[in-house]
């Protein structure tokens, strides 16, 4: 079967969408025009037919394919196996890439033109546009007369390569697909899986659990995946025999590699040399060592400023839809935990793709607006394409259902006057239709009437009762569906509303366990504001390189004995501010922290430098005070709370005046009443993304002054 790159698109977006899709949702995802789509239906037609398929077209509403289950899964083989009759430009730069890094010699240009269905001088041209990506990845295009083309450059540059073109063009869909015999999506898909090591990806995962316990399950998505596609590919070109050349692995000592990394080895049939395993080992001790501690929070892992542009972004969102999503925690740690890989990816130019975009586009309509306007308006700074606001959406999404289905039970009393029977069946409906309602009693009005209104939440009642029609609701011993749904939505209105207190004492534990865990917070506290001092610091020349900022900064705490091996230190903080500045908004100030083995006790302390540091991309960020915060990697509880806490206090303009004005005993001071507020919330149950919206908003409260 010959179609066209056009064509074989469209009819991958009929096959994959459930249900019908209009020409203006297929126009969009193909980037053309709704008459080119009509035109190329009617080409269609006459090739589906003669696959026993057909094409349904209904008046406003869409366009489907309709056929036998096993029609259509026999089209799809023959779609996957179809030739192209042409290629976009983008297409065949990928195909001619694949194809070079493919082959061990030298491959013709007329070749690769005869291959592709191309004139010479065109795949010439894509040759030249090609050129500046390669030597951006390290490797060179060589071109001779006579000769052919070849790409040259170390084995590493090449996996790398293929990794970030398999990162590009391929879905997760694609890479996790069901099977590895499923019907590739084109010639190009079917390429970069091959080179990619899909029929390796689930195997791999396998064994990387079995070697390495815990880690894995610490990793962003991104990460994650970014480490199997590293690995497959790794195994795919040592399959083909493309291996390491021993150079390129000399910083790796002799017999390194973990002896688990043989069970790869096993599993792959491949007697692999000592570079090779050098090679796998380091990519995955890169990516474990940059995997968070067990114990690491969110706040911990991408900073303050982060969960401040997540706070802003619920805010926004909410406020345009009418929702308050303040007190979903869920929802705010789902999106710090996506916006922190999402943003850097964003800001490193990766392309960000979403094969889900049209659905969620149709599905959530309301929702993708509300969010788009809310990104734009919290996330000034980026810019944040239509295919990231569609990940955010599912996250707003879920926040939806979870708020109109009331996270918490609602206490109910049950008031029914026309007989014990009827009261029960009543009871059963409710609890069959909204199983969310607590029936703590079924009671006369009489008696109802003097329970305390804070043990409960709201009266059901079969009859009319002397109070306001807001404190109960009227329903028959039946439950009709309507008044199943008038039911459901009276208790949404209490949704945004905060659970009542419970009953009977805030904390279960005994007075001896308390004074233990007060005991623990106060020791963090004291042991971190104790040695807090500011430093002046004169850089003179070294202003404007960090590296001998840092290092200045690390000379001044290191004698106290918590630090060693400060360069190693200095490396940590720098790779900490190369995934992202730590810069305060509209401030000064940076926070420059990280959790090492090189710390023996948690640092706190500030330095005011003179003349200021410049950062950012084009060095105009002014940096005239550092606050370093530094612990131990292993770090328990309160001491991990009582640093976040402090990292949480940034967002206070008072916090940052004094920081940039006051001296040591007054920042002591204002820390240590704030820190003994957040000790009295400890009792109160509040968790720290609560003390971060209050923060937040305290932050945004016009000053009495």
């Amino acid at each position: 079967m010959i179609v066209s790159n056009r064509q074989r698109r469209l009819l991958e977006v009929l096959l994959k969408r459930q249900g019908e899709v209009t020409a203006g949702e297929i126009a969009e995802e193909l980037q053309i025009s709704t008459r080119t789509v009509h035109r190329e239906i009617q080409e269609l037609e006459p090739i589906l037919h003669e696959n026993r398929l057909s094409l349904v077209k209904k008046s406003g509403i869409g366009i489907s394919i309709h056929g036998k289950e096993e029609d259509v899964a026999r089209f799809k083989r023959l779609l996957g196996a179809s030739v192209s009759a042409n290629y976009s430009s983008e297409e065949r730069k990928t195909l001619i890439l694949c194809r070079l890094l493919e082959e061990a010699e030298p491959v013709k240009l007329y070749a690769l033109a005869h291959t592709l269905h191309a004139a010479i001088p065109t795949i010439a041209r894509d040759l030249d546009e090609m050129e500046p990506q390669l030597r951006k990845n390290g490797l060179e295009l060589v071109r001779r007369r006579g000769y052919g083309v070849e790409i040259a450059g170390e084995e590493s540059a090449k996996r790398s390569l293929i990794a970030m073109m398999a990162q590009t063009y391929l879905d997760e869909s694609d890479l996790f697909g069901a099977s590895p015999e499923a019907p590739s999506a084109g010639p190009v898909t079917a390429q970069l899986l091959r080179m990619a090591g899909k029929k390796h990806i689930l195997d791999i995962e396998q064994l990387l659990w079995k070697i390495e316990e815990g880690w894995p399950n610490r990793l962003s998505d991104t990460a994650y995946t970014r480490l199997l596609i590293r690995l497959s590919v790794a195994f795919a070109r040592m399959r083909a025999q493309h291996w390491i050349a021993p150079s390129e692995e000399t910083g790796v000592q002799a017999g390194s590699p973990s002896p688990k990394l043989e069970r790869f080895a096993q599993a792959f049939g491949i007697d692999w040399p000592d570079a090779e395993k050098a090679y796998v080992q380091r990519l995955i001790d890169e990516v474990k060592e940059a995997a968070p501690p067990p114990s690491a929070t969110p706040l911990e892992m991408y900073g303050v400023t982060l969960a401040e542009s997540a706070v802003d972004l619920i805010r926004a969102v909410g406020k345009r839809i009418d929702v308050s999503f303040d007190k979903d925690r869920s929802l705010l740690d789902g999106l710090v935990r996506h916006l922190g890989p999402a943003l850097e990816r964003l800001r490193e130019g990766e392309a960000i793709r979403n094969p889900l975009l049209p659905q969620i586009r149709k599905d959530y309509a309301p929702l993708f607006a509300a969010v788009r306007s809310g990104t734009d308006e919290a996330l000034r700074d980026i810019e944040v394409p239509d295919e990231e606001i569609g990940y955010l959406v599912m996250h707003f999404g879920a926040a939806m259902e979870r708020w109109k289905m009331f996270p918490r039970s609602v206490r109910a009393l049950l008031v029914c006057t026309s007989g014990i029977g009827s009261s029960k069946l009543l009871a059963v409906r409710i609890n069959k239709e909204i199983p969310q309602i607590d029936l703590i009693g079924n009671y006369s009005w009489y008696e109802a009437a003097r329970i305390p209104q804070d043990r409960y939440d709201l009266i059901v009642s079969t009859v009319d009762l002397p109070v306001e029609p807001g404190r109960y609701i009227k329903l028959s011993p039946l439950l009709t569906s309507e008044e199943a749904e008038k039911l459901r939505a009276y208790i949404r209105k209490l949704a945004a509303a905060p659970p009542p207190p419970a009953a009977g004492p805030k904390d279960e534990a005994g007075p001896l366990e308390r004074l233990r865990r007060m005991s623990a917070y106060t020791s963090e506290i004291v042991q971190v504001l104790d040695p807090f001092e500011v430093y002046p610091l004169e850089l003179g020349d070294r202003s404007r390189d960090l590296r001998a900022v840092l290092t200045a900064v690390l000379a001044e705490v290191s004698p106290k004995g918590n630090l060693e091996n400060e360069e190693r230190l200095v490396e940590q903080l720098i790779e900490r501010e190369r995934h992202g500045s730590q810069l305060i908004t509209d401030t000064k100030l940076v926070l420059f922290h990280t959790r090492s083995e090189w710390v023996r006790k948690p640092v706190l302390s500030l330095f005011r430098l003179d003349p200021p540091l410049f950062l950012g991309a084009e060095g105009k960020d002014e940096v005239r005070q550092i606050l370093l915060m530094l612990a131990p990697r292993q770090l328990d509880r309160p001491g991990l709370e009582v640093l976040s806490e402090i990292s949480a206090m940034l967002l206070q303009p008072e916090m940052i005046r004094l920081l940039e004005e006051a001296d040591a005993d007054a920042i002591k001071a204002f820390i240590s009443r704030e820190l003994e507020s957040f000790m009295r919330t400890l009792e109160n149950g509040e968790n720290e993304y609560e003390h971060l919206v209050q923060r937040k908003s305290e932050a945004e409260r016009p000053s009495k002054g």
